[in-house]
């Protein structure tokens, strides 16, 4: 009994903050281990139980040589009143072995006592433990589940700022694309008195001119 005492302490007595640092899942992990306690517990108890059966059995045993060592006593009396001192004597005798049987019983009920108090006051300790750890778990898990909320925040917050980073970046190409359509329109309408021929080569040189600084605008953008 000692033994399986200092085994469910020894779980018990685990440092559960360092527990739920090293596991993948602490809230799986803590419900493990205070299952197993639980059945540690339930073994501990149903063996202080049959300490304290064999104790109160004991104690019964013990009032009864006592009863009967006190009829005995009661008996030899009446036996001697009665002038029958042989019979008291006889009497006497039977107190005698009785009162031998209370003597070794009260060594022994006074041993199982103390020991009944004893385990029953581990189990009480142990039964604090466990309400403790079911108090830490609750705690832990929530500090657990709170620290997963702040992680996926975090990643939103990276994504929406990515987005905003994206939609300032397209902001600025279609800024640029816009004054260089307005350019275009401008020197349209500045050599709109040049011949076909002129406007032709006109228009395909700002167009050119468009693309390579469109291409450059979008190397700049999608950069790493």
């Amino acid at each position: 009994m000692a033994n399986l005492f200092k085994r469910i302490s020894d779980v018990i007595a685990a440092n559960l903050n360092d527990l739920v640092d090293r596991v993948e899942d602490p809230e799986r992990m803590i419900k493990q281990l205070i299952r197993e306690m639980e059945e540690n517990i339930s073994s501990a108890r149903e063996g202080v139980i049959d300490a304290v059966a064999s104790e109160k059995q004991l104690a019964k045993e013990l009032d009864s040589q006592r009863r009967q060592a006190g009829e005995w006593h009661q008996r030899a009396r009446l036996a001697l009143e009665s002038g029958n001192e042989t019979l008291a004597r006889e009497a006497l005798t039977r107190k005698k072995e009785h009162d031998g049987i209370v003597a070794n019983l009260d060594a022994s009920w006074q041993s199982a006592r103390r020991t009944s108090e004893r385990l029953k006051s581990q189990l009480r300790a142990l039964e604090a433990k466990l309400e403790e750890a079911r108090l830490k778990k609750g705690s832990l898990v929530a500090r657990q589940r709170a620290a997963q909320a702040r992680e996926q925040m975090d990643q939103v917050q990276d994504r929406f700022q990515t987005g905003l980073d994206l939609n300032h970046s397209f902001g600025r190409m279609a800024d640029k694309v816009g004054e260089m359509e307005a350019r275009m329109e401008a020197r349209e309408e500045l050599y709109g008195e040049y011949s076909q021929i002129e406007r032709e080569f006109l228009k395909m040189e700002t167009s050119t001119e468009v693309e390579v600084e469109l291409a450059a605008l979008k190397r700049e953008v999608c950069r790493p």
